[in-house]
């Protein structure tokens, strides 16, 4: 039977003392503090395959992989026993005064295999973040090096997501991210994103999708001929954008944005945070969309969040200039390319081989996932557009079907249903009221058949809550 948000059940002792502990002493990521102090948080204690356990027992069905993250499951035996035996023999050393250590370069090469052509130097951080704030350094310094100074400008795109440093923060196109800090920095610019679903409520009228994202890089080469190419540094994207709400771009987009970073001479940043190894089919998302990256950003499924890590990799054009400086190249950071780290996203790259779990995402299991979250979601009266890719799928929750027309602000459509799914075992991620799912690449026919079922519940009841039948 549905579960419906009811009053707050009796907690073990172990439960409230965390709760307090946390409310003390932790202040949590994207979240109004005191807000959550109040409800009372959430305390994951064990996970094992797709599934979650809280601190009271309940079991929770991962349909975003933690962080779009978890691409082999929670509980790999492989994983874990390489990084035990990794801290057993090297729990850590830097890669300063000379040094380095086997996991890292084992990793880097095996990394220069799988990338796109030419990408055969990589760069190690601990985030996505950090990826993508030094990837903004080194395409500076690129630039620099090559006598061109002036070009500091860093083209990205509405809705889009890089990160939470200073610089990643100005770079992402989610505005609620600036103003608490005071961003964005200077030297930061945005093209509108390729979103055809909202193009209607844009102002653009019944346009296509083919047409749309024409127009979409139209609008893009006109901000960089009045920023003034000569000024551009680069353009930096995600293959598909994840934490604006899952934005899928038109066929015509892609050819066309890598046309115009060729002709302006702008170097292109593809930020493969939430769309590499696996997620969309295809190692890395540049390949389905035939990009040709100077710069790519990676990390979530380098080693299946088991540890924190992450990479940049440099296409020929930048690799050759940096790596050929007659300078010291002044950056790094602590734990770039820590051994633990390393060894555990080696054994986490093996395991996605050995297995075939990037195959079967692209030729049975996302196929599969693809074509059921359109059967049961696209006749749905609450849900205006159902898109997806690989084993990455959103349904945007609508007031009105055929005028393509969310909910006004204040109504909460998609915070109305993850509050419907964490009561009903379901962890479905909401951006504004766009839901979201990325399950493990591990999860079978029968465990789809499940999440889709629960989405569908939470699905229902949302549309109960705002009176939509």
């Amino acid at each position: 039977m549905p579960t419906r948000k009811t009053s707050t059940p009796k907690l073990s002792a172990r439960t409230k003392r965390w709760r307090k502990l946390d409310a003390l002493h932790h202040i949590h990521p994207f979240t109004q503090t005191e807000l959550l102090n109040r409800e009372g948080v959430r305390i994951i204690t064990r996970a094992k395959g797709i599934y979650l356990w809280d601190s009271e027992g309940k079991k929770l069905l991962d349909g975003m992989a933690g962080l779009w993250c978890v691409q082999v499951g929670y509980g790999n035996k492989d994983l874990a026993q390489a990084g035990c035996e990794a801290l057993r023999i090297l729990p850590y050393y830097n890669h300063f005064f000379k040094t380095t250590n086997p996991w890292t370069v084992e990793l880097a090469a095996k990394l220069a295999k799988l990338l796109p052509e030419g990408h055969t130097r990589v760069l190690f951080a601990n985030s996505g973040s950090e990826a993508n704030d030094t990837g903004l350094k080194l395409i500076r310094y690129y630039w620099n090096l090559k006598g061109k100074p002036e070009k500091k400008i860093h083209l990205s795109r509405t809705l889009s997501y890089h990160g939470v440093t200073m610089a990643t923060s100005s770079l992402s196109g989610l505005t609620p991210m600036h103003g608490q800090w005071d961003l964005p920095l200077s030297g930061f610019s945005k093209a509108p994103a390729p979103y055809w679903y909202g193009a209607k409520a844009a102002g653009y009228g019944d346009i296509g999708e083919d047409e749309f994202g024409v127009l979409m890089a139209r609008e893009m080469e006109k901000t960089i001929r009045e920023i003034g190419p000569d000024r551009i540094a680069s353009f930096s994207a995600e293959p598909v954008q994840g934490a604006g709400g899952l934005i899928i771009p038109p066929p015509t987009y892609w050819p066309e944005v890598s046309r115009l970073c060729k002709k302006y001479d702008i170097l292109l940043h593809a930020d493969e945070v939430i769309t590499g190894f696996g997620r969309t089919g295809e190692w890395f998302g540049s390949t389905i969309f035939d990009l040709e990256p100077d710069i790519i950003a990676m990390a979530k499924g380098l080693s299946s969040g088991y540890q924190p890590i992450s990479a940049l990799s440099l296409g020929a054009r930048m690799g050759e200039t940096i790596a050929g400086a007659d300078e010291e190249l002044v950056h790094g950071y602590t734990y770039s390319g820590h051994p633990v780290a390393s060894a555990v996203a080696l054994k986490n790259i093996e395991v996605l081989e050995r297995d075939g779990i990037v195959k079967r995402v692209k030729k049975t299991i996302g196929p599969y996932f693809q074509r059921r979250v359109r059967e049961i979601f696209s006749n749905h009266p609450l849900i205006g557009e159902v898109r997806g890719l690989g084993l990455l799928a959103a349904m945007e929750l609508v007031e009105d079907k055929i005028a393509r027309r969310g909910f006004p602000r204040g109504k909460n459509a998609g915070l109305i249903c993850r509050d419907h799914c964490f009561e009903n075992g379901l962890v479905m991620r909401a951006i504004r009221d766009t839901m979201v799912l990325s399950p493990p690449l591990i999860i079978s026919e029968a465990e789809v058949e499940k999440m889709l079922s629960k989405a569908r519940l939470c699905i229902d009841l949302t549309a109960a809550d705002l009176g939509v039948v």
